[in-house]
């Protein structure tokens, strides 16, 4: 899991840096780590079965009112021979390799502390952890960039480079400044990664899909995750095995350049450059050569081959913009700030109320429920659209963050808050894992036109990089002078306003190609 989401895992270990709290019960460990991983089995058969476009998948092309989502075919529909499952497989490597950086130093913390000479000294063992999160919110910013000057392929060759080095820093490090450059190039790694990623396999990704094949994004976070988790099982037995679990992480980092070399570049960004050649080879590789004239007039019809140059940063923040580069950023300011961070860091002693006492245990619950979401969602996010699981997701956490609230509070509810203050920890992350989790992170590339979508990506993306880190520093003290029960209330009023905001702002783009939407939320003036 993404714990539960982009970074929020990073403040988890964050706390528990903070606080010297580690897992104890190994065998637990064991049995926790092998119910994830089936269902995580479980979950990619179920979307891989469901996404044979590798032969004779229909294709088309549809319009929809913004207001209610309704799509009405507007193209008659033609066979594909190609094939966009291996390629979205190779670029879920930076997705795997996301999870992985953020999910392996909590096993391998207090190993490499007493190694490195730290082990009293929480200061440090918190920048090791938290210098993840800094050079990812440069490396999202810096991803925008690199895509529209590079293009999408060569982005991820170049993003191989930190990742690998980082990889490698980390994994031979005899000091503690050694450690904490590693994690800082590994953050920015990632923090390419978390831009061009979902940027990608958007733009690559059949229309009638292409919410399936997006929310694979958040599910192999999950799965690097869960990988960490499992390379940090011998650590018991072997203490210097933490070494090797950093520098497992090269070996995706190289696979994923390997594989983006002989991948096709976005189809899009092609178009945008003027290589039109390159752009018909590009869609005859990902969607069969019946494809090619459909695909390229769709494009031409949306403007992308018109005379505008590359947008720079400040056009994010020109009038013709500003209202959707707006809505992708408040996603994820909404993401972070609906509490998702205190309910992975307090589910421990929330569970412990309950008569819970094992962190594994805990942890097993809130896992189970973010995988179970994240299968529903990917099953979900063709059929019920973007914005009305958006809409189902926020909702259902304001109702979880009040019932926890109230738990704490209402003397009548004492006799049973330990179990409510159950059911709402997993209700809140079934829910989160819903909408909230994958959604924003598959709506942006859709929602931005083409010109702009890789630098605003990279600042949405930026934007919750930078709340999550503040949110890190500054929660606990926001906890110690109001108390949890009040902090919980808090968020539930912020789900809510999300709910609200999402139903003023936010258009639904199920069923709809990123040139229809482009034309309607992006008109060329």
């Amino acid at each position: 899991m993404q714990a539960i989401n982009l970074g929020s895992h990073s403040f988890n270990l964050q706390a528990r840096a903070r606080v010297s709290s580690q897992f104890t019960n190994k065998n637990g460990t064991v049995s926790v780590i092998a119910n994830r991983r089936d269902d995580a089995r479980y979950g990619l058969r179920r979307i891989f079965d469901s996404l044979r476009v590798g032969v004779k998948t229909k294709s088309r092309s549809v319009k929809a009112q913004a207001s209610d989502g309704d799509v009405t075919p507007v193209k008659s529909q033609s066979s594909s021979s190609g094939s966009v499952l291996p390629y979205v497989g190779v670029a879920s490597l930076g997705a795997i390799l996301f999870g992985y950086h953020l999910g392996v130093v909590n096993g391998a913390l207090e190993y490499l502390a007493k190694d490195l000479g730290i082990a009293e000294n929480a200061v440090l063992q918190g920048w090791i952890v938290s210098t993840l999160l800094a050079g990812a919110t440069v490396g999202s910013f810096t991803g925008g960039s690199l895509a529209d000057q590079f293009g999408r392929t060569k982005t991820f060759l170049l993003d191989a480079i930190p990742l690998t080095v980082g990889a490698f820093l980390c994994a031979t490090a005899t000091n503690v400044q050694t450690m904490i450059i590693g994690r800082l190039l590994a953050g920015i790694g990632i923090g390419i990664s978390s831009a061009i990623v979902p940027l990608y396999i958007s733009e690559i990704s059949p229309t009638e899909i292409r919410g399936t094949l997006g929310s694979i994004n958040q599910l192999f976070i999950c799965i690097g995750i869960l990988a960490a988790l499992v390379a940090g099982l011998p650590l018991a037995s072997n203490p210097l095995w933490w070494r090797t679990m950093f520098a497992i992480s090269a070996i995706p980092s190289v696979l994923l350049a390997l594989g983006m070399a002989i991948s096709p570049e976005s189809p899009r960004w092609l178009v945008q450059q003027k290589k039109i050649d390159h752009a018909e080879k590009a869609i005859k590789t990902l969607y069969g050569d019946g494809k090619v004239v459909e695909v390229m007039a769709d494009l031409s019809a949306s403007g992308q081959s018109s005379e505008e140059q590359d947008a720079g940063w400040f056009d994010l923040f020109s009038a013709r913009y500003f209202k959707v580069v707006s809505v992708g950023a408040a996603l994820f300011l909404f993401q972070q700030l609906a509490g998702i961070n205190a309910v992975v860091y307090y589910s421990t002693s929330v569970f412990r109320t309950a008569g819970v006492a094992s962190d594994v245990a805990a942890s097993a619950l809130v896992g189970a429920a973010n995988v179970f979401g994240t299968m529903i969602a990917s099953s979900l996010m063709d059929k019920q659209g973007r914005k009305s699981l958006l809409i189902t997701s926020f909702s259902g956490m304001a109702v979880s963050m009040l019932l926890l609230s109230l738990s704490f509070t209402w003397k009548v509810l004492a006799p049973y808050s330990g179990p409510l203050a159950v059911i709402g920890t997993v209700l809140y992350v079934l829910s989160f894992s819903l909408g909230a989790g994958p959604v924003p992170a598959l709506l942006l590339p859709e929602i931005f036109a083409s010109r702009i979508r890789a630098k605003a990506v990279a600042l949405s993306l930026g934007m919750h990089w930078i709340s999550n880190f503040v949110i890190g520093l500054y929660f606990l003290s926001i906890v110690t002078k109001f108390g949890i029960s009040k902090v919980y209330l808090g968020f539930a009023s912020i789900c809510l306003l999300a709910v609200l905001y999402i139903g003023g702002n936010v258009v639904e783009t199920k069923g709809r190609s990123l040139e229809d939407i482009e034309r309607e939320l992006s008109p060329a003036t």
